[in-house]
């Protein structure tokens, strides 16, 4: 198979590896940087000594790194408002809006210029709107399908205006992906789910699918040392809104109802970037640990009774979920956060929905240990034969060299 230059194009470079997207793009992309030229073109990292980092680590993969001198506007702070403020008079949903400027396109204009591609390569969803008017071959990879998250956001939302805000940017995303998965080369899906919906609902032809994954030969059951079934555990990026709802249904609705029957059950949150309101509620609150920004989550995986995942909000498939069941933790969670896993209830995690079911399985599971282990054990098989992360590069190396022949 020919070498391409393939030219990525996304919000930062994704290290160190603290979220689920983070860990597929540098997973994927390092395997298929020992055959294929990769140029990296991203906004800057917030953080600069966390940017210079990343652009080490990519280089030592031989990955060029192309950074330019713009960073993605915050989530949070007054400036936020009026942003969101104008938004309302763009056609574009907010997450495109704020992550297009001027630097990024320069860049990507002088690239295609001076060392033009073979193939570009959108890593996010947003990011397609910087291949208007390119004739290049171009692919897209939808780490979710967004406008459905926000439609669940919507689904979600009792607050009046704000459901009218996210009303808006759903269907505003709804047009975005219609146009972006059927104009792309090639779309490329984490599930057979997304893909069906995007085949079905956009318009898409022949959509790829490159499954979420994990390093299997690193999330593996811990020799040393036993779970404390009573010991819970949340674990995925903070300052991502799905997670921050499912926090709020373990802190609020799911936690004190095992409490009242397990009153040793205890949980431990750990995640990036938590809100200075999270730290603030939970620094006093017993029972409850946040740890945030961890270099590795394998030492909690490992002690904890079982992974508890309450997703209502979410699409895509969860790494965390392969993360635990790779090193052989017990996983409950809900059928949303089960989405586009070939996993099955009872077999290899269990699924409930609803505060009060969530809050039963996890009773049971502390009262009978062995009994989701052995569903560990079940789902950890499972991951080694279809989600380790070089069979997935694999496809996306031939879903590459199909794009760039077109």
């Amino acid at each position: 198979m020919p070498r391409l230059h393939v030219a990525v194009l996304d919000g930062e470079l994704p290290f160190p590896l603290t979220s689920g997207k983070r860990i597929r793009t540098f997973n994927l992309l390092t395997q298929l940087a020992r055959t294929h030229r990769i140029t990296y073109i991203s906004h800057r990292n917030p953080d600069d000594e966390e940017l210079r980092i990343a652009a080490r680590a990519f280089r030592d993969h031989d990955i060029l790194p192309i950074v330019v001198e713009h960073a993605i506007p915050p989530k949070t702070g007054v400036g936020l408002y009026g942003r969101l403020f104008k938004n309302l008079f763009s056609p574009l949903p907010y997450s495109v809006t704020s992550h297009a400027s001027k630097e990024f396109r320069a860049a990507v204009d002088r690239l295609a210029k001076e060392d033009p591609p073979d193939l570009w390569h959108c890593e996010w969803t947003p990011y397609a709107h910087a291949m208007r008017r390119r004739q290049s071959p171009w692919v897209v990879m939808a780490h979710n399908v967004e406008s459905l998250i926000w439609q669940r956001y919507a689904e979600n939302e009792t607050n009046p205006l704000k459901n009218w805000f996210l009303h808006k940017q759903w269907k505003r995303f709804e047009q975005f992906e219609a146009w972006a998965y059927s104009t792309a080369t090639r779309a490329i899906a984490v599930s057979r789910e997304d893909a069906d919906r995007m085949e079905k609902q956009f318009g898409a032809k022949d959509v790829a699918v490159v499954d979420n994954g994990v390093d299997t030969s690193l999330f593996k059951p811990s020799e040393v040392g036993k779970r404390d079934p009573s010991k819970l555990l949340f674990l995925g990026s903070l300052d991502w809104r799905p997670n921050q709802d499912a926090v709020r249904m373990l802190l609020d609705a799911i936690l004190p109802r095992v409490q009242a029957l397990e009153p040793k059950a205890t949980l431990a949150i750990v995640g990036r970037k938590p809100t200075a309101a999270l730290k603030a509620e939970l620094a006093n609150r017993p029972g409850v640990e946040l740890h945030a920004d961890v270099p590795d989550v394998r030492p909690y995986l490992h002690a904890a009774g079982m992974l508890v995942v309450p997703l209502r909000i979410g699409g895509g498939s969860r790494l965390k979920i392969l993360e635990a069941l790779s090193a052989g933790t017990p996983v409950i969670t809900t059928t949303i956060g089960v989405e586009g896993l070939r996993l099955r209830n009872g077999e290899h995690c269990t699924v409930a929905d609803g505060a009060e079911m969530f809050a039963a399985a996890v009773v049971d599971a502390i009262r009978l240990p062995m009994s989701v282990e052995v569903q560990a054990a079940v789902g950890r098989a499972r991951v080694l034969a279809e989600y380790d992360w070089s069979g997935l590069a694999t496809k996306l190396d031939d879903v590459w060299q199909a794009a760039a022949a077109r």
